[in-house]
């Protein structure tokens, strides 16, 4: 293929600015559809970038924003022709790809030619180079940068991965690899580095990256930071973060930086601790090793904190001394323990330098927990405890009170006496060990250590603890040697309570009753009683020989100890065997079956049974391993004929036989059939086998193939049920049954195993909590499926696991029905499982209901079951889980009595959540026993269309028909319906009606007198008043339908908003501009004045920036700032402007320290609240009067707009073009801002104006708004109103043609003419004011489309005014409207344009007849304008949605809540807390003022701040009703309306409650929310300080702010004078430096 054409510089820039300005936002990586990358060029002095791609030529900005893009192809060309510049010179040229073979900045710079190749370069010696690296992938890519004075490579290789690479010398380290672009993409060789050296532009064949050379900021610790071995990172030791080398403002200090590669590059660590842990009851000092600690300043000090306690560090070289808290600030020891380990960290301000563990210890806890051994466990512990042997106490540090022994710790090495060893004990158990129950036993125990106790009377005890009973023995202590000896408990018969055989008994002895001897192990003596487990004579007989059991026949026979039974009476024979019951009672004929015998004296062992067992008259051989002594034989049948029957016997020598009561039958089995006959080979088909004699046997086994079937019991003669396994392959396989060593095979029916079902889609995917909708699955072999489940697993709480049951069988017993399945079971792990069984439609089809799930559950999973196929629902659906809504809330028709229903009128049902988890198809509505159609429903609204005749009850319990709503499985009954019947002739007597006719004719020859003297006095009146109910009768009638359609249309236009959207993106304000705007309202464009931008004052601009600098170090000075805001807000001059104002400039001057500026703002807090606690704790935070307030408003700016970009600024964009478009569908009236379509009664047009929507064709040339043409004339329709002035269509157009353009991006409307344009030639200039402008009686009327005749089609075009050729973007854009037209006058005349003002001419007051005419009219002027204001609900219910979802975003539903608000809110809980304010209304304001009316209701009132829109007047006047509506739902009281409220309030009355309630859940959510810490705070604020590095002017502000400080400096000078703290750290003397700097005046100091 030819090579595409050569581009020029000029020619680039011309195919560049064809192109359109796309919208700015900020983005890390550039990618186009329908092309492929090739080539990335950078222009060196501005840092753009420009990337050739096949047919595509795109300028990129330096963050990767589309500036411009140029089309290059395809064009007409061929390998085979040189290049021609007609077609007609080469025929066989086709449209070729233009695949951009090169791209060059600048061509000059590359000069082409032989005259420019370089001298070749030869030599004799070869040159010869080692590799310093080698890589398992290819490298397609390579660049190096010189950073921080070392040296990196960037290796990009085939497969997408950069490698990041140290050159160290002869070495070469990689350090970091990334995948970039997409596996297998390889990564251009045009890798290149910003002008800063910060980023790095990576160009695969899809996409363009900018990847940071170094990320440090992502490292948390300084562990992970030095682990990455990262050359340009290393850890901040003073600042606590991992930061590039320039960004520590100490690193040319020693210890002050850390570096990876350094030789002792690893973090700052305690490295011992002297002492190593510390008694709880002393307050002492402990003294850290930290190596490399790094050095402070003369005013800066290190200090330790042990957990919440601290204490100011004594630096001495490497060695920190800390006094340790003493004991009341210590937490308390954790149960169970003996100490408490808190964390020592060294800290410099509120940055962790180095961190270990310390433990305080309690020696008196040790003798408590260890209440065995309290001895040995207080001299063998950890710490330093001592034991008093005599007074049993465990001490630390001091020696035993006078006269007493001391046993010291392990620790301590110069003592004799010490550790466990010396401890009173009891060592062993000297006999005996077994002691029989009833026998009188005298015990024995071995003792060590009783000489501390020589001298001293006392005496002992033996203690056994029995079950329920604690036993003393006395004892006696018999001297042996100096320090052993044998303790003697008194003899003694026991007769505990004994469920077992033998029962060991734990002993311990006592001096006295209270002081316990240690035990040096657990000691116990074993109790045993020969009648537990030796029921019968044989099982006696087999006991262990040691325990003497004998089986004694005195009195009632049992098993006894050798000596309690009488010499006769002892048993040396067993009666014979009894069989008490076999299983089974069946077995085949071919024999091998394990029979199970139960009874009692079957043997004393194996051999007495070896030979003694027959079944039916045929031997049966017993199973070793299974026989149990005396109680239980298991044998193997041997083979019998069909249908033998007998008795077991079991033969034991010199005994008679046992023999059974119960037959043994040997039958055979038959297998006759199967259903179904195939199934999935996943498994999992429920198989029936259906035969004759199946309960044969106890062990039977069915088999499909050589894969077995599990068996579902019971098990029926006539029946077996399996679930099949997965088979390899489909096929068919034999069904075989094992009965014991039997087996019996069906080979005439075969199983087949078929392909498993495939599904391939599902839909709906959401649904109700109550269940019930139908779910459609389509697939692929759904008809082999026998049962196929749809199911959700749910977590669930406690009480919604209770009503689940456990799972169980669906079959019983046999010959019983298969018992319906279970809604809901629950599964292990806590789970709950729901489920409906799917209905098999067709092989292609299933039709399931979703399953009812309870309120409170969460679902995990939601799955289809198809015998053994699991399917999860969103890999059915093509990825789209499936979901549950909560269930809708319906409104009764009537809260009293039945609904009137008028036939022929469509049935509106309120709601919540109504559309949520169902269609309108599917929901179904009955009025009695007839259906009413659903025409619309939507989230809050259901449409239906009732019978035109009255409906029978349902049921013939009520007289009324009841209206019922069925969604789903939920059946909601709204209450009865009456409708409204039409009156019909009653049947009156002949008499009757000749009398009433009499009447009548009289009563109407009055009522014809008196209509004749007063129709000539009531006949206007009349006519006004049947006017009025037409107009009401008609307003009722349409409001409802005019809601429907307006909110269908705008749905319609928000659907297109949302599409538009997805190419250009939400006007967003940068955060430098957005961050303007809110810390300086109402300045303009430029609120900060630059710092001496004149010409001559170079030479001053450097002391100032010097002293500027300090004043910024200055400001870090904790103490500083807050003397000088304080004394700032005492001075009486300094207003409440200079608090905002001064608040935002330390805002800016400390963005870069947003951690530090919290800590400010939390101060001042603290301090404000103690101020208005003494005052009224509810007036704090109401307004912004102080500087912490306004601190407070911009602290919530920066937290939250992250949040606002990724979360409430789409809703709120959304609501903000809702009003837009509604508001513009309207006539506005261009001088009095009266519209149509308004929720703000002041602003509502109270008059009827006839208009027409028109559709102008708007000519639209290249590079104006959205257009993407190619140098082409192009039409855009744009909607407008023929009642609109020219100006309101200009806006329009401008709106239309513009949509993908931020609003300072466009040209300003008042800069352009409007051109009406018919034919070749006809050009006619539209405007507001011309000479054919109509003026009658003083009143001249602006001029519409309506005037000038604009046909509906119409072509115009924006043309640049003739007296102002600029049609550049406007230079400040803030957002704001022009104000209205003034409704003034101009030489007497007054404009007007759709209505004209109230004032009427004197002639029309002079014609009024009477003073009662006159008070008629003035009612009736009145009365009729009321009538329009059923617009604004027409407007509130068409914007109902969108209000929701802003309301719902702010509230953070479904969503997490900014760390910021959790901080906040915690740290108000605390003040409140600390000042003792338990009120939760008072609580509740706090957080409200703080957060909701602070910034929220700012954010509402003003979207200027946030997105770059234009906001009309009337768009503004719809703002401040949803904002008050919000205000509203944030207050505590109840919110009253009556006849006399504000229209605006009435207008969302019913909705305040509603979100009154979101409200209270949001503070309840946030408040059972886990605490946000301190470090998660500041690590967010970090982010935060990194991540808007755009933050304005920081230096303006730092002087603007001295101007400040310098009209109140003498005050300054004196409140840092006076702060003792202050002298010490000489603020006043810094402060005065700076001013000496900043005024470039000479100081002496």
């Amino acid at each position: 293929m030819a090579p595409g054409p050569p581009f020029g510089p000029r020619l680039l820039l011309v195919l560049l600015l064809l192109w359109p300005l796309l919208p700015l936002t900020q983005a890390h990586r550039f990618s186009a559809l329908n092309t492929t990358f090739n080539h990335l060029a950078m222009a060196p002095t501005r840092g753009t970038l420009y990337v050739g791609a096949v047919n595509r030529l795109f300028q990129l900005s330096p963050d990767l924003r589309l500036e411009a893009m140029a089309v290059t192809g395809p064009v007409f060309d061929s390998p085979d022709c040189v290049p021609f510049r007609d077609p007609a010179e080469c025929p066989q040229a086709k449209l070729t790809d233009n695949a951009n073979q090169l791209l060059l900045d600048s061509p000059d710079s590359y000069p082409c030619g032989d005259e420019h190749t370089p001298s070749p370069i030869a030599g004799r010696q070869p040159l010869e180079a080692g590799p310093l690296l080698q890589l398992m992938q290819p490298i397609s890519a390579v660049a190096a940068l010189q950073v921080d004075g070392h040296m990196v490579a960037f290796l990009g290789d085939t497969q997408g991965q950069l490698h990041k690479v140290f050159l160290n010398g002869s070495q070469s380290q990689v350090y970091h690899s990334q995948q970039v672009g997409p596996p297998g993409s390889a990564i251009s060789p045009d890798l290149l580095a910003d002008s800063s050296g910060s980023h790095l532009y990576v160009l695969t064949a899809q996409q363009v990256d900018r990847v940071p050379v170094a990320a440090c900021p992502q490292f948390p610790d300084c562990t992970s930071c030095l682990q990455a071995q990262d050359p340009l990172c290393g850890w901040c030791v003073l600042q606590g973060r991992c930061t590039r080398k320039g960004q520590c403002g100490r690193a040319a200090q020693p210890n002050q930086w850390l570096w990876s590669y350094e030789e002792d590059g690893h973090c700052l660590h305690v490295q011992s601790l002297l002492p190593a842990h510390y008694p709880r009851q002393k307050q002492g000092q402990v003294t850290l090793s930290v190596p490399r600690l790094p050095t402070l300043a003369a005013d800066e000090y290190f200090h330790c904190a042990f957990g919440d306690y601290n204490s100011l560090a004594y630096v001495e070289g490497p060695n920190v001394t800390c006094v340790t808290p003493p004991q009341e600030e210590l937490p308390p020891n954790p149960s169970g323990t003996d100490h408490v380990t808190l964390s020592l960290v060294l800290m410099f301000e509120d940055v962790a330098v180095a961190a270990t563990n310390f433990s305080f210890y309690n020696c008196s806890a040790i003798q408590v927990l260890e209440v065995a051994s309290p001895c040995r466990a207080c001299v063998g512990s950890l710490w330093r405890c001592h034991w008093c042997p005599q007074s049993s106490l465990c001490v630390y540090g001091e020696h035993c009170p006078e006269g007493e022994m001391t046993i010291y710790s392990t620790q301590e090495a110069d003592f004799q006496v010490r550790g466990p060893g010396a401890c009173p004990q009891v060592e062993s158990l000297a006999g005996p060990l077994l002691v029989p129950v009833g026998w009188e036993s005298r015990l024995a125990l071995r003792v060590r250590n009783l000489q501390h106790f020589r001298g001293l009377p006392a005496s002992y005890h033996c203690w056994l603890e029995l079950p329920g009973d604690l036993q003393e023995l006395p004892a006696s202590l018999e001297e042996m040697t100096e320090d052993t000896g044998l303790i003697y408990c008194q003899a003694q018969q026991f007769h505990p309570s004994m469920a077992q055989l033998e029962l060991p008994v734990p002993i311990y002895v006592t001096r006295g009753k209270e002081q316990r001897l240690d035990n040096a192990r657990t000691l116990h003596v074993t109790l045993y009683d020969c009648a537990v487990g030796h029921s019968d004579c044989s099982h006696c007989q087999a006991a262990n020989g040691s325990l003497g059991c004998l089986w004694c026949s005195d009195g009632q026979p049992a098993c006894r100890y050798g000596p309690l039974c009488p010499p006769g009476a002892v048993e040396l024979l067993c009666p014979m065997p009894s069989i008490d019951t076999i299983e089974p009672l069946t077995g085949p004929p071919e024999g091998g079956l394990a029979l199970t015998i139960l009874g009692s004296n079957l043997g004393r062992d194996f051999a007495d049974v070896q030979d003694a067992v027959s079944v039916a008259g045929q031997p049966c051989s017993p199973d070793h391993s299974l026989y149990r002594t005396s109680a239980r034989i298991v044998c193997v049948t041997s083979p019998a004929p069909n249908g033998t029957t007998g008795p077991i016997q079991v033969a034991i020598k010199s005994r008679p036989p046992g023999v059974s009561t119960q037959h043994f039958t040997y039958q055979d089995p038959v297998l006759l059939s199967l259903s179904p006959r195939w199934g999935p080979r996943a498994g999992g088909t429920q198989l029936t086998i259906h035969g004759q004699h199946l309960q044969t046997g106890g062990n039977i086994r069915a088999f499909v193939g050589s894969q077995p079937c599990l068996i579902q019991e019971p098990v029926c003669p006539e029946a077996i049920v399996c679930h099949t396994m997965p088979q390899a392959s489909p096929g068919e396989a034999m069904v075989r049954v094992v009965f014991g060593h039997a087996q019996r095979t069906l080979w005439a029916i075969p199983f087949r195993y078929t392909a498993n079902p495939q599904l391939l889609a599902a839909e709906p995917s959401v649904s109700f909590r109550g269940g019930g909708r139908l779910i459609r699955v389509r697939g692929k072999d759904l008809d082999v499926v026998q049962r196929p489940l749809l199911s959700v697993w749910l977590e669930a709480t406690a009480e919604e696991q209770a009503a689940g049951t456990e799972p169980q069988d669906l079959r019983s017993s046999c010959g019983a029905p298969a018992s319906a399945p279970q809604a809901c079971v629950q599964l292990e792990g806590g789970l709950l499982q729901c489920s409906t069984v799917c209905s098999i439609n067709s092989s292609n089809l299933l039709l399931c209901l979703s399953p009812a799930v309870p309120d409170g559950a969460h679902p995990r999973r939601v799955f289809f079951t198809l015998d053994n196929v699991h399917v999860d629902f969103a890999s059915a659906s093509g990825g789209q889980d499936f979901l549950y809504h909560p269930n809708p809330r319906l409104a009764p028709l009537s809260q009293e009595g039945p609904a009137l229903l008028k036939s022929g009128n469509v049935l509106d049902v309120e709601g919540e959540g109504l559309n949520l988890g169902i269609s309108k198809e599917e929901v179904r509505v009955h009025i009695g026993d007839s259906e009413c159609l659903v025409k619309t429903l939507t989230l809050t609204h259901l449409y239906c269309e009732p019978p035109p005749r009255a409906p029978q009850p349902a049921n013939g319990s009520s007289t009324l028909p009841q209206f019922v709503v069925q969604m789903g499985n939920l059946r909601l009954a709204l209450g009865p319906v009456q409708y409204e019947a039409e009156s019909e002739p009653s049947a009156f007597p002949v008499e009757a009606q000749v009398g009433l006719g009499m009447g009548a004719a009289v009563l109407t020859a009055a009522i014809l007198l008196l209509t004749l003297m007063y129709r000539h006095k009531s006949k206007q009146a009349l006519r006004d008043y049947q006017k009025v109910l037409v107009q009401l009768e008609n307003l009722e009638i349409g409001v409802g339908d005019q809601c429907r359609k307006e909110f269908t249309d705008l749905m319609t236009e928000m659907t297109d908003l949302s599409s538009d959207l997805e190419g250009s993106g939400i006007p967003f304000l940068d955060y430098r501009t957005y961050a303007e705007r809110v810390f300086f309202p109402g300045h303009g464009c430029c609120p900060l004045q630059p710092v001496l931008g004149g010409p001559g004052e170079e030479g001053h601009r450097a002391p100032v920036r010097q002293g500027l600098t300090q004043l910024s170090n200055l400001l870090n000075c904790k103490l500083f700032l807050l003397t000088l805001i304080h004394t700032l807000e005492e001075q009486p001059t300094f207003s409440q402007r200079d608090r905002c104002h001064v608040a935002s400039l330390l805002s800016l001057a400390l963005h870069g320290k947003l951690e530090y500026l919290t800590d400010i703002m939390k101060t001042l807090l603290g301090d404000l609240a103690a101020y208005y606690v003494h005052k009224n704790p509810k007036l704090m935070l109401r307004r912004t009067e102080t500087m912490v307030e306004k601190l407070l408003t911009n602290w919530l700016s920066i937290c939250l707009y992250a949040f606002l970009r990724e979360a409430a600024g789409e809703p709120l964009y959304m609501l903000l073009r809702a009003i837009q478009y509604q508001v513009d569908k309207g006539p506005v009236d261009a001088v009095t801002g009266k519209a149509k379509r308004t929720l703000n009664d002041s602003r509502l047009l109270r008059e009827d104006v006839e208009f027409r929507p028109l559709t102008l064709m708007v000519l639209v040339g290249p590079g104006a708004g959205g257009a993407t043409w190619n140098g082409e004339v192009q039409r855009v329709p744009a909607r407008v109103l023929d009642t609109d002035t020219i100006t309101q269509v200009k806006e329009k157009v401008l709106d239309q043609v513009y949509k993908g353009t931020p609003f300072s991006q466009r040209p300003a409307a008042h800069a352009l003419d409007l051109e009406w344009r018919a034919g070749l030639a006809g050009h006619l200039t539209l405007s507001d004011e011309d000479l054919t402008s109509v003026t009658q009686n003083h009143w001249k009327r602006l001029n519409t489309l309506q005037h000038y005749k604009v046909p509906d089609g119409a072509t115009v075009a924006l043309v640049p005014q003739l007296h102002n050729g600029d049609t550049i973007s406007q230079s400040c854009p803030s957002g704001e409207n022009i104000p209205m037209l003034e409704d003034g006058e101009e030489g007497g005349v007054r404009l007007w344009h759709l209505v004209k003002g109230t004032e009427e001419p004197e002639g029309a007051k002079a014609r009024r007849s009477s003073l009662r005419e006159r008070e008629r009219e003035r009612a009736r002027a009145k009365a009729i304008p009321e009538i329009y204001l059923t617009r604004l609900l027409s407007m509130k219910g068409t914007l109902q949605k969108f209000v929701d979802d802003t309301f719902q975003a702010i509230l953070s539903v479904n969503r997490p809540v900014p760390i910021a608000v959790k901080y906040l809110f915690d740290f108000l809980d605390e003040l409140a807390e600390k000042h003792g304010i338990e009120d939760p209304e008072t609580l509740h304001i706090w957080k409200t003022n703080s957060l909701l009316l602070r910034f929220w209701v700012n954010a509402l009132k003003n979207p200027q701040l946030i997105f770059d829109v234009r906001v009309s007047d009337n768009v503004d006047a719809v703002l401040a009703v949803i904002a008050q509506t919000f205000i509203d739902s944030c207050t505590i009281s109840e919110h009253k309306v009556g006849r006399d409220s504000p229209v605006n309030k009435l207008l969302y009355a019913r909705e305040i409650p509603r979100y009154k309630q979101l409200v209270e859940r949001y503070y309840s959510d946030i408040r059972q929310s886990s605490p946000a810490s301190y470090q998660e705070m500041n690590s967010a604020l970090a982010e935060l300080s990194g991540s808007y590095t755009s933050a304005p002017h920081c230096l303006e502000a730092l002087h603007e702010l001295y101007n400040h400080i310098h009209r109140y400096y003498d005050q300054i000078i004196s409140a840092l004078e006076e702060d003792p703290v202050g002298q010490k750290m000489q603020l006043a003397c810094r402060l005065q430096q700076i001013a000496a700097l900043v005024e470039n005046k000479v100081t002496d100091l």
